[in-house]
């Protein structure tokens, strides 16, 4: 189950990701160019995290006998689908955000390394 909801979720990000323009915003705020934040940003984009975060840790969870695939796949996805933002019209290429993105990633597998550890005890 966790597997299907992975990948619908996964289906809805994509498309949220490549999409030209915020359709969050235009829900919100009734304005496509507009971008909700949840939190403020520091050196990373902070919903960059966040997304990332959540959406790899149900990665890694659906996915824990091929944890080293999954982070491949992460990794890639969260580089390319940034680039991407070169080409897509009004979204941008942002380091800030690419660095959210891999942070992300990264939180995600160093929570659930922490989390194996702490069962194994």
């Amino acid at each position: 189950m966790t597997k299907k909801i992975f990948h619908f979720l996964n289906i809805i990000f994509v498309f949220l990701y490549v999409y030209p323009g915020s359709i969050l915003g235009f829900l919100i705020y009734k304005d496509i160019s507009k971008q909700p934040q949840i939190t403020t940003d520091f050196i990373v984009s902070s919903n960059h995290v966040y997304a990332f975060l959540f959406l790899s840790l149900l990665g890694l969870i659906s996915y824990i006998n091929k944890y080293k695939i999954i982070i491949i796949y992460f990794l890639l996805t969260s580089v390319i689908l940034e680039l991407l933002h070169i080409f897509i019209p009004n979204r941008s290429f942002q380091f800030s955000d690419l660095f959210g993105n891999i942070l992300g990633v990264l939180i995600s597998i160093a929570l659930l390394i922490l989390f194996n550890f702490w069962r194994k005890k």
